[in-house]
Parts: structure tokens; sequence; C-alpha cells
């Protein structure tokens, strides 16, 4: 698949389709997680105060981060550059270790793969002609060669894999009270429904790290998108969903890699002898 040049930075070697739903992804998780910041949201006043910013100072931040959040956002979809996507990457990763830092399960840092696991498949897949242009290289290797495909399954796999097992451990041994709401809403008896549909996420995060194929992975997509579409109708503001897009592209495009990517967890295998 090909998209219009002019949404393709000078020297990007492809327009491919995976590599655009890894930016779309990533974009969608800053711009989605920068907009809950411009409109001051309460739950995040615990992870300041992890860093040391009291109340006050934690909501007159909170607008200028999320400015910044939908900027970096942006950055992806129409100028990508691979110190941005490194930084995006780093803070993606704090911003989960937060939750349990601030005294939150663990398991909530591992729900959030898709926030940091697609910034690192779109990091790599990053070129540069020079060690100086590396980090302002703007140029994409092509992830449909086999090389590259591999190394990008590798991380897309894992990352689906534990975005899956963090949700449903957050409903089979957690059981996060949101998820409650969620189920009443749904008019599901949540001491029943969280632990099922955890043991179900877990079982689906074993089959995606053991036997994945591209029907499955794409089940993951719609299965995601319904569980976290939740979250808005119980309430939760809308870009809750739109800030776990990580979470769609990276069993999205590891569906559309599939076919290109062999060996995807273990090394290349000798060439037979002739």
């Amino acid at each position: 698949m090909r998209v219009s040049a002019a949404f393709l930075p000078s020297g990007e070697t492809t327009g491919s389709l995976p590599l655009w739903i890894l930016r779309v992804g990533v974009a969608a998780c800053f711009i989605g997680h920068g907009m809950l910041g411009v409109n001051q949201t309460a739950a995040w006043i615990p992870y300041f105060a992890v860093a040391g910013v009291g109340p006050a100072q934690a909501w007159d931040l909170m607008p200028w981060v999320g400015v910044f959040d939908v900027a970096m956002g942006l950055s992806v979809l129409f100028y990508p550059v691979r110190a941005i996507v490194a930084y995006m990457l780093v803070w993606a990763a704090w911003t989960a270790l937060l939750r349990p830092l601030a005294g939150e399960s663990f398991w909530e840092a591992i729900e959030r793969a898709g926030n940091y696991g697609a910034p690192l498949a779109l990091y790599l897949l990053f070129s540069g002609d020079s060690e100086k242009q590396v980090w302002f290289s703007r140029r994409f290797r092509d992830p449909r060669t086999e090389a590259s495909s591999r190394t990008i399954a590798r991380v897309l796999r894992l990352t689906t894999g534990l975005l899956l097992l963090g949700h449903g451990a957050l409903n089979w041994i957690v059981l996060k009270p949101v998820f409650s709401a969620q189920y009443s809403m749904l008019g599901l008896p949540e001491p029943t429904a969280a632990p099922l549909i955890g043991v179900f996420e877990c079982l689906l995060a074993l089959a995606v790290l053991l036997t994945p194929n591209r029907w499955l992975l794409l089940a993951v997509v719609g299965w995601k998108l319904a569980t976290e579409a939740l979250y808005p109708m119980s309430g939760s503001p809308f870009w809750v969903l739109v800030e776990h897009g990580g979470s769609y592209a990276a069993p999205l495009a590891l569906a559309f890699l599939l076919p290109n990517a062999r060996l995807l967890l273990t090394a290349s295998a000798p060439a037979p002898a002739r």
C-alpha cells in the first residue's frame, strides 16, 4: 500500500501499511495522552507527586505537558525524526512506570506495553546514512524486508502479549475498580465476569506469544477496540480510548508483517546445504 507523497518525509524509502499503522498508533497515543493533560486530569496528581510536584503546581503543569505531547504526536505523522521518537519511547515508558511508583499495581505498567512497544518498533525502523545523521534521520527501512520484519515482529509480538497479559491480570488478579463499573454498565456480574475475562486475556496473550497468525491478531485488534471503548461508554474521557492507540497498532501492524516475518523470536536458520 502506498500513501500520498505529500505525507512522506524527503528520502523516506517506503509508504508501506505496517509503517503507517505504527505511526498513526504512536501519534494517537501521544495526542490522546496530551489531550487528557490539556483538559487537566485529577488522576495525574499522584504521578506528579512521584517527581516531587505538589497538587497546585501539577494542575498548572498539566496543560503544558499535554500540549507538548500533542505536538510530539503530530510530529510522528507529518515530520518524524528518530531523536523525537526516541524521546517518545522514553517518555511513554516513564509514564507507564509512574503508575506502580505511585502505588498502583505493577500490572498497570505491563498493560501499557503498547504505549512504549509501538514507539520502540518505530524507532527500530529508522535508518541513518552516517553516524552523525542517525539521530536526525527521517529515513525508514522497509519493514517488509525479511530482516526488518523479523526484528519488528519480535518487538510487536512481545508488546501484544504483554498488553494482553497486563489487562488480563488487572481483571483476574487485581480486580481493577474501573472494570467493575464497565461490567456493571453491561449488566455483567463483576465477581464472575472479571476473572473469566482475565483468564481469557491471559490465554490470548499466550496464544500470541506461541502461535500468532493474522486472524488471531485481527481478532485481538477487535477485542482491544471493544474493551477500550468501554472507558468512554462508562464515563471516562473519550481521549482514554485514543490514548491506547499503541495497543491497537501493535497487533495490527504485526498482522500485516507476519507473511514476511519468519523465525520471529529465533535466530535465522542456516540455509540448507546443496
